[in-house]
């Protein structure tokens, strides 16, 4: 096969065989025809032939970029939801949900008992709640069920399972010196 000359369109013999002219010597307009009939059956091979992805191939131009109507990643996001996907990919809403226990605790459980109540401590989906009473700890007992439905719907399911409630700590008098066995102080002060 004959080599094309450095100008010459692809498609458009000029070497005298003659394959898409079918004569020696094609100029002016029959030249400009060939060449915008080769670039036809060019598009339409391109656009038969299955897509590459990437920067589009031989042509230069991306087939499928940013540009357009619809959302884009380089689009100005909020920050709450950029946030919420950050925790998801670094495995965060579990420690997410703890701590939201512990700093919401009043609208977790409610103005009223959140008065009388506070979370001490979260281990294993075990909470321990102290109550500022024995008799508000006894309440709580009794309001337990329906606080852990309190607490799955605002934090998630499976982050609390058990609760542990007790009065409030009553002071120690094991210290010191001198003291004497026995069985200690009989109120909770409560």
């Amino acid at each position: 096969m004959p080599s094309q000359p450095a100008g010459a369109p692809p498609g458009v013999d000029q070497g005298g065989s003659g394959a898409e002219g079918g004569a020696e010597g094609v100029s002016g307009p029959e030249l400009a025809r060939a060449v915008v009939d080769a670039a036809l059956a060019k598009r339409r091979a391109a656009a038969q032939s299955p897509r590459r992805r990437g920067n589009g191939g031989e042509t230069g131009r991306r087939l499928r970029g940013y540009s357009g109507p619809g959302p884009d990643p380089r689009d100005p996001q909020l920050f709450g939801a950029v946030l919420d996907r950050l925790m998801k990919a670094r495995g965060w809403e579990k420690p997410k949900a703890e701590a939201t226990v512990f700093g919401a605790w009043e609208r977790v459980v409610g103005p009223d008992i959140a008065k009388h109540s506070r979370p001490v401590k979260l281990d294993g989906g075990v909470l321990t709640v102290e109550a500022e009473s024995t008799a508000w700890a006894t309440q709580l007992r009794l309001l337990a069920a329906t606080l852990l439905r309190n607490i799955a719907s605002e934090v998630g399911h499976n982050v609390v399972t058990k609760l542990n409630i007790h009065g409030p700590a009553a002071p120690s008098w094991t210290r010191g010196p001198r003291r004497v066995q026995g069985r200690g102080p009989r109120d909770t002060y409560g």
